[in-house]
């Protein structure tokens, strides 16, 4: 018997409470195709796992991406645009403060100027002053109603914004994503995928996935008019680097199409044929371009552009996603970085005092989440309302629990009105438990949104505690679905020889990964052979190997956000992402460390 086959993983639960740190499980056994029995047995169990069942599913050719068949309305939205376009009419895309909405209003920015639109601006309404989307607020501010107003990431919920363009006068063009309610606002045309007369075959399209095949279809029109024959054709696929930007920094589900799209632009970006301001991003974020993947959009590329609309006003990120020059762009995504540097510091903070409101009240927490679900609702005056949605996905991702965080609607303000972002876990659902609450107590909300894992809410503050209550009391049927703790789920171990370049470089090939094709995660057990502090204990640098294989060099390993203090001992459980580090021109493997457990090994 090895000594790794002698650990213990009945021990792994309690180990991880303990410790506060996530416990490791291995997904089941998937059953493999014939399909991908060429490939290596790990990489072909972890695409099994992830419902790849065809070779087909991993075709990322721009000629596999799904035609339009099945969106509706998309032949009349097509029609009112390549009408405006010919007319040469004012057209006013008018989009949301967040990355989706960006890359989206810029896609449609260059796409309908690239196709001949002369008059043709945008709009991005200011998170305090106009609220969500088209509203009469914001087209409150307009000097002259335009010829046809186009929506994108926004609009499916938009009744009154869209009545009163009407009443201006202005044609509208909803495109969206987002779950449609009742009824639809009395737009000329609505294209969503979400639609329940709809038959796409993706309904994860982000908003900007929406916006593209609008684009798509608004050039087949213009070509069957002859549009292009005195002039040139756009290349829909010269902007595939936004839809790859923006359908990640949503984080919308990966199904085979969004894959295909995201890969076309990740392709793009590793060859700079993309936007100026998508590269000046990377070097700030101090991201390689040529490497590009997914989780550089997820995690560095999106939240500078999320920060413009959270913190200032979106418009400044559009205009970066938008600038042909490499110097504005450069100055555009330095400001961008400056202001998530802001936004950090503002989320930083806002932790920080729902770590000492709980050391007050309850003797100190760590990670472990307070008892009673009233204290996952959480809210001071000094919260800002364009972080709460971050914070509360901290707090739900430390806590494992669903969680609720307020802040005064506008900054700094007083009147009593406040504004709610919730995360949850699998198995509740946010958005049904707020319409149960709703139900149970009218008139408690002002109005909400969202869906399973993410849900929005306004109400007045001097209702927060009846909040509080209703929502320990509809968590009380959800009892048994809340986990013991943070369970971090891997696709099992790698053999000694998979500790390589050229298996990193096939899960490269074989990605992108993200939501709902998640970015594959292994575990083994090593010997830690050294530890190094970095930035005073917050990450550590270590030495690891295969205990099954005590003569196999050592790899190294590095743990972001480690607990305090490590794990004992010497023989560890680590749950790892292997990674090509890049330093000076060489690549080497390293390991991401996820979690790790003590493990008791026999001799």
């Amino acid at each position: 018997m090895t000594a790794e086959a002698k650990a213990n993983p009945e021990a792994n639960p309690r180990a991880a409470r303990l410790l506060g740190v996530a416990s490791i499980r291995r997904r089941q056994a998937p059953d493999v195709s014939d399909s991908l029995a060429h490939l290596n047995p790990r990489l072909a169990r972890v695409l099994a796992a992830r419902g790849i069942t065809q070779a087909e599913q991993l075709d990322h050719r721009l000629q596999a991406v799904l035609p339009p068949t099945g969106l509706p309305d998309l032949d009349e939205a097509a029609r009112l645009v390549s009408d405006a376009i010919e007319r040469d009419d004012s057209i006013l895309i008018v989009g949301d403060f967040d990355a989706d909405g960006a890359t989206a209003t810029a896609l449609c920015l260059r796409g309908l100027r690239a196709m001949g639109g002369e008059r043709v601006d945008f709009l991005i309404p200011d998170r305090q002053r106009h609220g969500y989307g088209l509203s009469p607020a914001l087209l409150d501010e307009l000097d002259t109603p335009p010829a046809l107003i186009l929506t994108v990431d926004n609009g499916i919920s938009a009744h009154d914004g869209v009545a009163a363009a009407k009443a201006a006068g202005s044609r509208v063009v909803v495109t969206d994503h987002h779950l449609p309610g009742d009824t639809l606002p009395a737009a000329d045309a609505i294209v969503n995928p979400n639609r329940a007369d709809a038959d796409f075959g993706s309904t994860a399209l982000a908003g900007v996935g929406v916006a593209f095949y609008l684009l798509a279809a608004v050039r087949s029109e213009l070509d069957r008019r002859g549009w292009f024959a005195t002039r040139q054709r756009p290349n829909l696929a010269n902007w595939l680097d936004l839809v790859a930007l923006g359908t990640i920094a949503d984080v919308v589900e990966l199904d085979d199409n969004n894959r295909r799209l995201v890969a076309q632009g990740l392709s793009r970006i590793r060859s700079h044929a993309c936007a100026p301001g998508i590269l000046a991003l990377f070097t700030v974020a101090g991201r390689d371009p040529r490497e590009a993947r997914s989780s550089d959009l997820g995690f560095a590329i999106g939240p500078r552009l999320n920060a413009a609309g959270r913190l200032e006003n979106m418009r400044l990120g559009v205009e970066c996603l938008l600038a042909d020059e490499a110097a504005e762009a450069r100055r555009l995504a330095s400001t961008l970085d400056q202001i998530n540097r802001q936004r950090r510091d503002v989320e930083a903070n806002m932790l920080d005092t729902v770590a000492a409101d709980l050391d007050r009240a309850m003797a100190g927490q760590g990670d472990t989440p307070p008892s009673n679900p009233a204290d996952w609702v959480r809210f001071d005056p000094g919260f800002h309302p364009g972080v709460i949605g971050i914070v509360a996905g901290r707090l739900k991702t430390r806590w494992v629990r669903p969680v609720f965080v307020f802040a005064p609607a506008e900054v700094g303000s007083n009147d009593g009105r406040l504004k709610g972002s919730g995360r949850s876990i699998l198995g509740i659902h946010l958005r049904d438990l707020l319409v149960e609450i709703d139900a149970r107590q009218p008139g408690l909300i002002d109005g909400f949104g969202g869906h399973a894992m993410a849900a929005g809410l306004s109400l007045e503050r001097s209702r927060l505690d009846a909040f509080r209550q209703a929502f320990t009391q509809a968590l009380e049927r959800h009892h048994e679905r809340l986990p013991d703790g943070r369970e971090v789920i891997t696709d099992g171990p790698l053999e000694a020889a998979d500790l390589h370049l050229d298996f990193i470089d096939a899960l490269d090939h074989h990605g992108p990964w993200g939501t709902g094709f998640p970015e594959p995660l292994f575990d083994n057990t090593f010997e830690v052979l050294e530890k190094t502090a970095l930035k005073d204990g917050k990450h550590w640098r270590l030495s690891v190997r295969l205990l099954d294989h005590p003569n196999a060099r050592p790899v190294d390993a590095i743990w972001f956000r480690a607990p305090d203090p490590l794990p004992p001992g010497r023989h560890w459980q680590i749950a790892y992402r292997p990674v090509a580090d890049s330093f000076r021109g060489r690549k080497r493997l390293k390991l991401f460390v996820e979690t790790a457990l003590p493990v008791t090994v026999s001799d």
